[in-house]
Formats: C-alpha cells, structure tokens, sequence
C-alpha cells in the first residue's frame, strides 16, 4: 500500500512537472507572439512583392524593424504601423550610378521618381571627405561619390575648378608630364583610400589624356578593387579614335589591370553604333572580363556646349547638325551663328542624338542597367525610372517588370558590391536586406518631366522608403526627414 501511495505521488509530481512545462511553453509562446506584435516599425501588407535576387513575385507582407527588412512573409504581420500595399507593388528602392545633381532639391526629384540611393560616379570629386562633409545628415537619399580623374586632372594641371573642363584648358588638351602624372595617380589613390566607391572618367572631355595616363589610373582603381565609371574617348566609326577603339581602349586597361570598367550612357556616346558597341561589351565578358554598361531611356542627351565635345569635326563625328541642338532656357534649335554665340558664354545644351528604336533596344538588352545620368535641364533628372516602368514596361512590352526592376536596382548594386560591402544589402527584397523601398502601381507609373519642363515629378509612384523612413507617402514628399547615409568604400584610418 504504501509504495502505491508513493508511486501515485510519483506520478503526481510527473504529471504536475508536464503541466508547468506546458504552461511555461505556451506562456513563452503567447509571450513571443504578443511581442512579435510589437517587433515591426513598420509593416507593408499585401504588397506583390518583386525580388530580382531571388525573382519572388508574389502576394506578400514585409516586417521593418530598426531600417532593416526583418521578414518577408505569406502571413500578415502586426506591427506598430500598417500600411496596406494591395494592388500595389514592393520592390528594391532604385540605385542611380550616373547622378550628377546631388543638391536637395536634386534628391526630392530622384526620391519622387523611386530612387533610395544616388552616385555620381562618372565626373566624381578631386575631394572625397569634404564631399561626403557637405551632405553628412542633410540627405532625402544615400548618396556616394567616385575620385575623379577629370576634377583630379584639373588639380593636376593646374586649372580652376568646374564641372566639366573647357575645350580649351589645360585639362582638356595637354598630355601629362611625368611629375603630373604621378600626382593625379596621387590624389585618385588618395580618394580611394578615403572611401569613393570608385573611379571615375569623361575622357572625351581630355583628349589630350594618352591612353598610358588611363592605363595608370585603372592600375590605381586596381589597388582597391574600385570599378571604373567612364564616358568613352570618342564617337563615330572612323578615324584612329572612335567608339569601337574607345571600348576595346577600357577593355585592355580592365584586361591588364584587372580593374572593371564600367561604361557610362552607351546609347548615348555609341548612338547608332549601339548595338554593335554592346557586342564588343559582351564578347569581352564570355571572355572573363568585368565591363558592364549602363543606358538611359531618353533619345537625347545633354552636355556642355563649350566643351572638347564640340571640336571641330563634331557633326561628323556624332552625325548630327546644329540643328539638333536645344537651347533649354528658350527652348530654341541652333544655327550655326546661335551655336557660336553660345559656345563662347558656355552653357548646358540638349542634344538629339537618337532614334527611338536604338533607345529601345538599349533599354532591353539584358547587360544594360539603368542610370539617368541626371542633370537638371534634361527630363532624365527627374524622370528616367518611371520612364523605364511606364513606357518600356507597360506600354511597350520592352521589357518585363521584374526585368525593369533588376536594371533599376539589384544590377547597379551588384556593380558596386565588392568595394562597397553595404551595397549587399540594397537592391533585394529579402530579410537582413536595408528597408529601401518604392511603393508604386504598375498600371499609372509614368514619367511627366519634357524638356520644356524637365524638373516635372513622376507620378504613380505611391511611398518610398529610405532606411524604413517614408520620404515619400501617399505620393508625396515627406517634410523633416533626413534619412539618407553616406554610402562609402571602407575609408583608411590616416588622414
């Protein structure tokens, strides 16, 4: 009797023990869900999700927490915020590589057109820390900057600083001496070692830079694993210098240096050599080479009309006329006396380089990504995304939507990941990924800017998030948000 009584105790106690687990495990578990309620910042339900990384396109619900996806989920989320995405879709915030306009009235129109993180990378800065000082906390967007060689060649030579370098400078003409050499290959690794995120190049802005000065930058860029941004040496198909000569130019410098080339606006430089210049491009990449290549969705361009792109011989070079040439203040064509008078006073001009089907093709070529090369004066500043989702998506058929995507975000990310480790984490939907997203509706998305009145806002493009902070909400432009952050190759310690 008295061991049937112990062992009932026994079994109580057993039996007792298995109840507290249970409890103790269920408490845990309504504990962990009700927190789990209070984990999201932020929660974007019902959203068609589109990961180019993974190339998810499905009904999904995003959790934010601390400016990072923290779950991408077929069930909805609670979270301190709601905000209902349905018949909307949820993709990458875009990345811009060819950003020139980088002030904040800049930023509110890339921001409104979908884009989370700006770089200039093609004319780039001779002084990377007091670039990135001068925008430090002031920013809608990231932003990131290459060391330039044109701004480090003007250091170099001696002459004033300016965007772009006259035709006539020193920078523009004259061939490097040794000593200047060795100084412009100082200061370009000076910037790297303080962060760009590359190198970058106009050389059809100093001709009279040889190809061994070229060769020696790339060797730097080399160094630090930096990717070269450049606007090729020449246009047309004849001559010793053109498009073909240019391309197969960065081509070697990438093949001797190991340095990857990157080749700004080919619609733009290539024209109707565009689809053979691309070509070249990926017969060089079956060949193990790093070069890859960006266009924008624009059948114009726009530069500096006092420029070494306007030398004698342009016409031929670009076939083209003046005629062709835009005023954007008046919205005049030029003549030739209009154009003299404005090459001496110096200006941005517009120029009509293309046909739409030499565009199209660009856009759809699966190398291409997209950069605006965005300037303010040309619709591209303000409208180059929407652009590429509602003309070459939607309307045209060029181009699929997660395509469209890949080129607006997840391809520009990947160029710059190896120097930029932080680029890993934009450019996805996924979870560990930054909260840098655009809300948009796939069947109104569409660019508004013209060039009579280029700085016109897109439309369709619903919130934007930067960092998990809405920039833009209910299409628009949130006031006392400064979410943007530096994006910045790891910097050395010595200044």
């Amino acid at each position: 009797m008295r061991k049937k009584t112990q062992w009932a105790a026994v079994k109580a106690a057993g039996s007792l023990r298995r109840l507290t687990f249970y409890v103790l495990r269920f408490t845990l578990l309504l504990l962990a869900t009700l927190a789990s309620a209070q984990d999201f910042d932020l929660v974007l339900a019902n959203g068609r999700i589109l990961d180019p990384e993974s190339k998810l396109d499905a009904i999904r619900h995003v959790g934010i927490r601390d400016g990072v996806i923290r779950t991408v989920s077929e069930t909805p989320l609670r979270g301190r915020t709601v905000v209902d995405a349905s018949g909307l879709v949820v993709a990458p915030g875009f990345i811009d590589l060819h950003q020139h306009g980088q002030q904040p009235e800049d930023y509110h129109l890339k921001a409104q057109d979908g884009v989370t993180a700006a770089f200039e990378l093609e004319v780039g800065t001779a002084d990377v820390d007091a670039w990135y000082a001068a925008r430090a906390g002031k920013t809608l967007i990231h932003h990131g900057v290459s060391v330039g060689h044109i701004p480090c060649r003007m250091a170099a030579m001696g002459d004033r600083p300016a965007f772009l370098p006259g035709a006539n400078s020193m920078t523009a003409t004259n061939p490097a001496s040794e000593a200047q050499l060795a100084d412009l290959r100082r200061l370009v690794e000076r910037g790297l070692e303080r962060g760009a995120v590359a190198v970058g190049f106009g050389i059809q802005y100093t001709p009279g830079a040889t190809q061994w000065e070229i060769l020696e930058m790339f060797r730097a860029a080399a160094k630090f694993r930096a990717a070269c941004s450049v606007h090729i040496r020449a246009k047309g198909d004849t001559g010793p210098h053109n498009v073909f000569s240019s391309i197969e130019e960065l081509i070697a410098a990438t093949a001797v240096t190991g340095a990857p080339a990157h080749i700004c606006h080919v619609q733009s430089t290539a024209n109707r050599l565009t689809p053979r210049a691309l070509e070249l491009i990926a017969a060089a990449r079956v060949r193990g080479l790093d070069v890859s290549v960006e266009c924008y969705p624009y059948t114009a361009g726009m530069t500096d009309i006092r420029s070494a792109i306007f030398d004698p011989g342009w016409q031929q070079r670009a076939g083209i006329d003046f005629a062709d040439l835009q005023w954007p203040a008046t919205g005049e064509r030029l003549n030739a006396a209009s154009f003299a008078k404005f090459r001496q006073t110096g200006g941005m001009v517009i120029v009509h380089s293309n046909p739409e089907s030499v565009v199209r093709d660009a856009v759809a070529h699966p190398l291409t990504m997209i950069a605006s090369d965005g300037i303010r004066g040309h619709p591209r500043h303000a409208g180059a995304s929407a652009r590429i989702l509602g003309r070459y998506v939607r309307e045209t058929q060029a181009l699929t939507l997660m395509q469209a995507v890949e080129k607006l975000s997840l391809m520009p990310a990947r160029r710059l990941e190896e120097r930029v480790p932080a680029m890993k984490n934009k450019g996805r939907v996924r979870v560990g990924a930054d909260a840098d997203l655009v809300v948009f509706d796939a069947t109104k998305v569409r660019d508004r800017a013209t060039y009579e009145q280029p700085d016109l806002p897109s439309e369709g493009i619903r919130d934007v998030l930067v960092g998990g902070v809405f920039v833009v909400r209910d299409g628009a432009l949130q006031p006392g948000v400064l979410p943007g952050k530096a994006v910045r190759a790891p910097v050395s310690a010595v200044k």
